[in-house]
């Protein structure tokens, strides 16, 4: 693109540009816009594919919410699933096709929709069908394709994810953030403010899970060393319709951070004894304002990062002690940088 930009640059007269469909909606014009910001631009449009699609099957699209998968990543999708958006239009591609979506969406328990798919809209050979998602995974779709998701029920949703319903490690069945301790960190976080998570040592993945419902914009990068939490991650976030969670195995200290994208927000579920290397280390990458969370059992570690905290000159919060049932009191620290 930038080549064919330097030539419309040399071209001293008008470059008209045939697109189908609206060349505003995911298409050329916005090509434009990016490499040539100045460019004095002229539109003609025509409906676009999803738009097609509805007029096809008499539906209404004042509150439909359009995502692409087409070349990207499956944030976009992802992300109006979590929030279990009514209607979605979706445009797709070779790899991530209807038949790779449905098959997505009934890994992670997204049961609640029924698809319509358009092949070859406003070409010679146009059609839409209406499949369950079980019947769409078994359907090779004509290459040109889009499809619609019509919400069929709403799923149950609270803000706290009872401790039953996890997935643990075997014979271990306290292992895990209880909900209470787990909603109010991810409260201390203020995610809804934040970009990118950071779980450090997720175990079952409780924290991670919990804050990828409640806030479906945020990346979340969780971090584990042991190998069995691995699967019970995976199994953790079919249950719980959490797709999107990169999952990241191995010994923190040893990984390449770099490749990640970088936290404004970090809880630490483990530390291995290492704490304020960890602290030192998250102090090298966090940007300013980013929050560091932790939930310290023994008083140790709740002097160590207070006192590590103050020598980096981290803003401190008012510690908050929980106690849930019988288990051992626990301290929510909370530190910012400045």
């Amino acid at each position: 693109m930038p080549v064919l930009f330097e030539q419309f640059r040399d071209h001293n007269g008008t470059v008209v540009v045939f697109a189908s469909g609206d060349p505003l909606f995911y298409g050329f014009a916005g090509t434009i816009q990016q490499f040539d910001p100045a460019a004095n631009m002229k539109v003609y449009p025509y409906f676009n594919s999803i738009q097609l699609l509805c007029h096809a099957n008499n539906l209404s699209y004042a509150s439909l919410v359009t995502v692409s998968v087409h070349g990207r990543t499956w944030d976009e999708l992802d992300n109006a699933l979590i929030t279990q958006a009514p209607i979605l239009g979706v445009l797709t591609d070779q790899h991530k096709s209807p038949s790779a979506i449905a098959q997505r969406m009934l890994e992670y328990n997204f049961t609640n929709y029924r698809m319509i798919l358009g092949e070859d809209l406003g070409g010679l050979h146009h059609h839409s069908s209406t499949f369950e998602l079980n019947d769409a995974i078994n359907y090779t779709a004509y290459p040109l394709n889009c499809l619609i998701l019509i919400r069929t029920s709403r799923q149950a949703f609270s803000h706290g994810i009872a401790d039953h319903l996890f997935y643990g490690l075997e014979n271990r069945p306290n292992m895990i953030t209880k909900i209470p301790i787990r909603l109010t960190s991810l409260s201390c976080l203020d995610l809804a403010e934040r970009h990118v998570l950071w779980d450090i040592g997720f175990c079952t993945g409780s924290v991670s899970i919990e804050a990828r419902r409640q806030y479906p914009h945020l990346r979340v990068i969780a971090f584990e060393q042991r190998a069995e939490c691995s699967e019970i991650m995976d199994r953790n976030m079919r249950r719980h319709s959490t797709p999107g969670i990169t999952k990241v195995m191995g010994d923190f200290f040893e990984t390449d951070l770099h490749i990640y994208p970088v936290p404004d927000a970090v809880f630490i579920g483990g530390h291995g004894g290492r704490l304020e290397e960890l602290l030192r280390k998250l102090d090298t990458i966090l940007p300013s304002r980013g929050r560091i969370v932790l939930n310290a059992v023994k008083e140790d570690s709740r002097w160590q990062f207070t006192a590590i905290a103050q020598s980096l000159d981290y803003k401190l919060s008012e510690p908050m002690v929980v106690r849930v049932d019988d288990h051992n009191p626990i301290t929510i620290l909370m530190a910012e940088k400045r």
